[in-house]
């Protein structure tokens, strides 16, 4: 799964990532998840990098599973770096404990994310995905498509997770005149950020389930959001509602998801992230379907990684590489743990005890 090259040039944004050595710290091994080895790697040991790295550099989209017994052979891993925002791919505990910085590009992708979150709002409510498989099917049924089509207007929309992506999610939500936005933090906004956008806190979860017509899952993954929506308050979401997840797969229960979509009690699920990337065959998000035939809007995980993103990421991947290399403090909110603490609550509410 992991592949590595050796270069002594830091690359321009947009390269692919490669080992880099620069003046300060010479001989530094970096290495960069590229793509799954799969069968060709088990027949060909030397297609994967090793865990004597000093610096890892991978993504979320086509993760390389930092796990914990991963860590604990990586003896000279220094510094973890997501060319991108997410790094729950990390065990971050383990990386606390054996004193391994983990920093990820923040602010990247998050206007590219939001874009895709009303993207697929409006896919699901418009009962669009369907529609367009009529076209290209060579059929034309207007009143099978309408049935399940209906405006975002005057529509409770709620978000769980109010930070950098879910609030520009709501900010997007303004022009279409919904009935109440909503959302689920343990952070409340800023009141002039709360008022700017007309959104309410909803301190219970299941309150704010009940309520939604759209759900849209903005948080990152931690031990307190993993199977945050699952098989026990599935059926508190209000009858026909949709649910959006461009957040992490595994924040929401794949099955539960499937046999609420089955049955009606969800509209629509859409999204494009898995609990296990790239998604096997199998995976029943890639079945959804509801009674009358629509209710998936689920993509390969693209959303956070646009040509324009593409190009932040890299360019934010490259300055927290170089500070690292030349000694120079990586700025505060690139920084996920450090020094055997986490250094942002982004992952939750945490103790900071070293």
């Amino acid at each position: 799964m992991l592949s590595r090259a050796s270069t002594r040039i830091l690359p321009r944004a947009g390269t692919a990532a490669r080992a880099f050595s620069s003046t300060p710290k010479n001989d530094i091994k970096v290495l960069a998840v590229l793509y799954k080895g799969g069968q060709a790697a088990k027949e060909e040991p030397r297609l994967l990098g090793d865990c004597d790295a000093d610096v890892l550099i991978t993504t979320p989209f086509h993760p390389g599973y930092a796990t914990r017994e991963i860590l604990q052979k990586a003896k000279n891993l220094k510094i973890a770096i997501t060319a991108g925002v997410g790094s729950d791919h990390i065990d971050l505990n383990a990386a606390n404990e054996h004193k391994v910085i983990v920093a990820e590009v923040s602010g990247s992708n998050v206007v590219s994310v939001a874009e895709h979150v009303i993207l697929t709002i409006l896919e699901l409510v418009r009962n669009f995905v369907p529609a367009h498989e009529q076209i290209v099917n060579g059929n034309w049924n207007v009143a099978h498509i309408a049935r399940g089509a209906f405006d975002l207007e005057n529509k409770v929309v709620a978000t769980i997770g109010a930070g950098r992506i879910g609030y520009r999610v709501l900010e997007r939500l303004v022009p279409f005149d919904c009935k109440e936005l909503l959302y689920f933090d343990y952070a409340p906004l800023p009141r002039e950020a709360e008022a700017k956008v007309g959104a309410r806190k909803v301190d219970d979860l299941d309150d704010l389930l009940s309520q939604a017509d759209v759900i849209t899952v903005n948080a990152p993954l931690h031990e307190k959001t993993r199977n945050l929506i699952n098989k026990d308050n599935i059926g508190k979401v209000k009858k026909g509602a949709w649910i959006i997840n461009t957040a992490r797969g595994a924040i929401v229960n794949a099955d539960a998801v499937k046999e609420a979509v089955a049955s009606g009690q969800v509209s629509g699920y859409g999204g494009d992230v898995w609990n296990v990337q790239p998604a096997p065959k199998d995976h029943p998000w890639r079945t959804l379907q509801n009674p009358i035939g629509g209710g998936s809007a689920m993509t390969p995980h693209y959303s956070g990684t646009t040509l324009d993103a593409q190009a932040r990421y890299a360019a934010g991947t490259r300055e927290i590489l170089e500070q690292y290399l030349t000694g120079k403090a990586i700025r505060p909110e690139n920084l996920i743990v450090k020094d055997g603490v986490y250094a942002t609550r982004a992952y939750g509410q945490r103790e900071q005890t070293a």
